[in-house]
């Protein structure tokens, strides 16, 4: 019997199930509640009642995607006596900006790719450099020369984190007492041969003039002709020496638009298309560098194309992890929790989303095939062969692309060695990374990365999906990347607001998950998992809208929640004990800490009343026509020992600058203050606080969730809140207070 190269293993969750059923019960029962005494209750009772029915309609999305829970386990050591060879892969890498993502980040993520534990001579590794700058130019090119002796270093002591920015941190110390004395020597030499390497990418950030090309002479950042090097080309095919290095800058013109990083995937996918041409397509962020050095054969296990059941896999996305995490993770952005139980429950229905970075695709669903479409039926044949003007139609006027096209979906030498001579191609290259080659041809639309999102990741695999394509989640016991997660609050507004305008401005696409369920392939219940993130930013109303509920109540004497002394009263009771015991446990099966948990809780609430908010308008605007959305670099942390500012003793406190998407919160704080001392005044002129005991335990509760923005409030400097934005809440509590006693 054939051994297996991975299998599916389906979680038992009973426990989960019964759960969920029963929150969703007693959400039912509130809104039953709320609809029988609607009309003896004024505004708030409403508010209330449409808020709730929202929360009802997302717990329903957040079963069904949570309901079939798949784990898959890969058998890498199986692959040798499945095949004869491994597929070749192209592996790419995207860069913006030489300061939000310095470039010693981008070289330890290349020097990860090179050093992988895959046939050198099966390897392209593509850098996509949007911010055509000669700084990162010169880095590339001095991790080429520390990438000669740190890949055989690697292989010859088969070393596991092969980012030399983790390898030599102080927790990777080699024991003198237990290490060879050569081993010593060689580890020593590595790490000066690393730190010279690293002094020299300093030296020339800090003087930019020392760093003279003649390629980049007269280039302008967003106005500069194709600029492709080939750095290193493994002309010989060695499979144990350093794979192809390739160094990208497309075109940039001010009158013709680049679709951002989805621009750059497609240029890359591109260029690799006329140079290389392998059957497999890695992309990781500049900053997602190797954390397990066998996760390409991971993905292998889910990828070759020998059993009709892995024929239907598009694409294998590997979880984002992060390295060097805060302590309880004080900004709630590890996402260890939602893509534990989220992403492993898209796992038992269609696959996970894709999402941006550590993700090993097809060539050929990329380039539009669809499962019924496979090598098998041959539809790129000699024998049924579209016509060239159809094709160029495509893929475009370049004659080798279209030919590596056809070889590409037609399955044609999918074992075959990467090219050798890949410098003569560089021609071709520039040519399909001219900033017109797109028009006229379906890049972005139904070819490569799609236009029109500034999430383009989870549109792209929206539309594979339509198809009928599944995807897996690769989770070996090693994550296969780890990436730098945002350490700033103020970073992570603008990352998640950025996220939250992406994910609704693709229900106005042609790439509506409602659409593609209908006319297309996709499952009904994957369409609902798509829901659920695409409307984060719709969440935004009634989260605001139910957090300033208590507050308002206290302001105007009346009431949302029932009566201490009505019995009704449980319902909401058991609802807050069982949720937040529910949510609780998941954490705590992570290993997770309470504060974790808390911290998480805390946080979701914050960015869903800020930056989703702001989502919401960046959308809103758009359709209404009076400003485009605009793809926002999210900047990362240099920290070339593993410690940098996630070590730092402040990390982990809150900072705040005089952007809008801090004043939500602001004005929440401000009036659940003032809602508390009128609610307190109340009580002790009359003496009976239990009519609104609920509404002054959820003002707490509120008021502890912005603990934050408390402390902004009492502080100065850049932990503190400006007073511009004090200013901006303090108008619009003014005026929530004011029609408060008015009505």
């Amino acid at each position: 019997m054939s051994p297996r190269l991975y299998e599916e293993i389906r979680r038992k969750n009973t426990l989960q199930r019964l759960t969920d059923l029963t929150i969703f019960f007693l959400l039912l029962s509130l809104l039953a509640y709320r609809l029988r005494f609607l009309d003896n209750h004024g505004l708030p009772w409403f508010l209330a009642f449409l808020c709730e029915s929202w929360f009802t309609f997302l717990w329903v999305i957040i079963m069904n995607t949570k309901w079939s829970p798949v784990v898959h386990k890969t058998y890498p050591q199986h692959l040798q006596k499945k095949m004869d060879e491994l597929p070749p892969m192209d592996m790419f890498v995207t860069t913006a900006d030489p300061v939000l993502e310095p470039p010693i980040i981008t070289v330890n993520t290349v020097l990860s790719l090179l050093a992988i534990d895959y046939p050198a001579n099966k390897l392209a590794c593509y850098v996509s450099d949007d911010g055509a700058s000669p700084i990162t130019f010169y880095s590339l090119t001095e991790a080429l020369k520390f990438a000669k002796i740190w890949i055989p270093y690697c292989k010859k002591h088969n070393v596991q984190v092969r980012a030399p920015f983790r390898y030599f941190t102080s927790e990777n110390q080699p024991q003198s007492n237990i290490a060879s004395s050569e081993f010593l020597q060689e580890w020593t030499h590595m790490k000066n041969e690393y730190k010279l390497l690293v002094q020299n990418i300093e030296a020339v950030e800090r003087n930019p003039s020392s760093c003279t090309y003649e390629f980049f002479s007269k280039v302008e950042k967003s106005n500069h002709p194709t600029i492709i090097k080939v750095l290193w080309e493994n002309k010989e095919g060695l499979a144990d020496g350093v794979p192809h290095l390739v160094y990208v800058s497309r075109e940039k013109h001010p009158k013709y638009p680049h679709h951002f990083k989805a621009g750059a995937l497609n240029v890359l996918g591109r260029v690799s298309g006329v140079m290389t041409n392998a059957p497999v397509m890695l992309n990781v962020d500049c900053d997602m560098f190797v954390n397990n050095p066998q996760i390409a054969l991971h993905a292998m296990c889910f990828l070759v194309d020998n059993e009709n059941k892995e024929r239907d896999i598009a694409y294998v996305q590997c979880p984002q992890v992060f390295y060097g995490g805060l302590k309880d993770d004080p900004f709630g952005n590890q996402m260890i929790v939602l893509q534990e139980y989220l992403g492993r429950g898209m796992g038992g229905i269609q696959g996970p989303f894709y999402s941006g970075t550590g993700c090993f695709h097809r060539r050929k669903v990329i380039y539009g095939l669809s499962p019924n479409e496979t090598t098998e039926t041959k539809v790129f044949s000699s024998s049924n062969v579209k016509s060239v003007e159809e094709l160029k139609n495509t893929f475009g006027h370049s004659t080798k692309l279209v030919e590596s096209a056809v070889k590409a979906l037609s399955g044609i030498n999918e074992s075959s060695s990467s090219l050798s001579d890949i410098t003569s191609s560089i021609e071709e290259a520039i040519q399909v990374a001219g900033a017109t080659y797109e028009f006229n041809t379906q890049w972005g639309n139904k070819v490569g990365c799609m236009y029109g999102s500034t999430t383009e990741d989870v549109q792209t695999g929206l539309r594979i999906q339509s198809k009928g394509w599944r995807s897996v989640y690769s989770t070996p016991k090693t994550p296969g990347f780890l990436g730098c997660a945002p350490s700033s609050l103020t970073v992570i507004m603008v990352q998640q607001a950025r996220w939250t305008t992406g994910l609704l401005e693709i229900l106005f696409t042609n790439n509506n998950p409602m659409l593609v369920t209908i006319f297309g392939n996709l499952r009904f219940r994957q369409f609902l998992a798509y829901l659920y993130c695409n409307t984060w930013a719709m969440r935004s109303l009634p989260e605001l809208c139910y957090n300033a509920l208590p507050a308002y109540c206290l302001l105007s004497n009346t009431s949302f929640l029932p009566s201490i002394t009505d019995p009704a009263i449980l319902i909401p009771t058991s609802l807050l004990v069982i949720y937040n015991t529910y949510t609780l446990s998941e954490f705590l099966r992570t290993g997770l800490s309470v504060r974790a948990w808390w911290n998480t809780q805390r946080m979701s609430r914050i960015v869903t009343t800020s930056a989703w908010l702001f989502g919401l308008a960046n959308v809103a605007l758009k359709l209404l026509g009076l400003s485009e959305t605009v793809f926002h670099v999210t900047p990362k942390d240099r920290d070339e020992h593993g410690e940098g500012a996630h070590g730092a003793a402040n990390a982990s406190r809150f900072t705040f600058d005089e952007s809008p998407v801090f004043v939500p919160g602001t004005a929440l704080v401000m009036l659940h203050v003032i809602g508390l001392v009128v609610g307190i005044s109340r009580w002790v002129r009359n003496g009976d606080l239990t009519a609104w005991i609920g509404e002054v335990v959820c003002c707490v509760w509120v008021v502890a969730s912005f603990m934050p923005f408390v402390k902004g409030l009492v502080r100065k400097g850049k932990y503190g809140v400006p007073w511009s934005v004090v200013g901006k809440a303090g108008v619009l509590v003014g005026l929530l207070v004011n029609y408060s006693y008015i009505s």
